[in-house]
């Protein structure tokens, strides 16, 4: 069976959020286009996504050095095992759709502590004599993204960096198909944020048929 992990960093749902409401479009479609695909539904505002910290770097120290898990202490247990399956069930997947705002010309930190949870040696890339190999080579995969302002053409195309960035890491990973779908200009445009709104809603529902 198909498996899609809908991946949305937004503390909003889609009442008040622009991309989590063509991101709710998107998916309601997807599913109806694919009623035997399952649906996973990560919101990482919920998620325990532990940081990569003194804990997590000590207690994968011992299990590289040959030392079994039970001997790591109970707070690199915690961390060490939720990280083991966040990147488990990541690489199990088949689709990752990720929904985030534009914060700051990125996305909110949650996301990037969860693509710092999944990028790990050996499970989403390899090292290799000639550099990093990805090995996510049979997934695809979308983000969408709000923007207020417009980021698609002109001096501020450059300052974008949450889409940027989420390309670079996927081609990382050798996902061989990433997608965009921007919602942008409602800030900019309040007079137009509802026509803005519909029209990403409208093409969210088209992307789903195809995705």
């Amino acid at each position: 069976m198909t498996q899609v992990l809908y991946i949305t960093a937004h503390p909003h749902d889609d009442t008040q959020s622009y991309s989590m409401a063509v991101g709710k479009a998107f998916i309601d479609t997807y599913k109806e286009a694919n009623p035997d695909h399952e649906i996973v539904n990560i919101d990482l505002y919920k998620e325990n996504i532990p940081e990569i910290d003194v804990d997590v770097f000590s207690g994968w120290g011992k299990l590289r050095s040959g030392q079994e898990f039970d001997a790591l202490s109970a707070e690199e247990k915690e961390k060490v095992g939720r990280l083991s399956e966040i990147v488990e069930q990541f690489i199990a997947a088949d689709k990752y759709v990720f929904v985030t705002p534009l914060w700051n010309f990125s996305f909110p930190p949650v996301m990037k502590a969860y693509i710092d949870a999944v990028s790990v040696a050996g499970k989403t890339f390899r090292y290799t004599e000639q550099g990093p190999v990805g090995l996510l080579t049979d997934k695809k995969a979308l983000h969408i993204q709000a923007r207020g302002g417009i980021y698609s053409e002109g001096p501020a195309a450059e300052m974008e960096m949450g889409h940027r960035y989420l390309s670079i890491i996927m081609q990382f990973y050798g996902v061989p198909s990433f997608e965009g779908l921007f919602v942008e200009g409602h800030n900019a445009m309040p007079d137009k944020a509802e026509d803005i709104k519909q029209n990403a809603i409208a093409r969210a529902k088209d992307m789903a048929h195809t995705f």
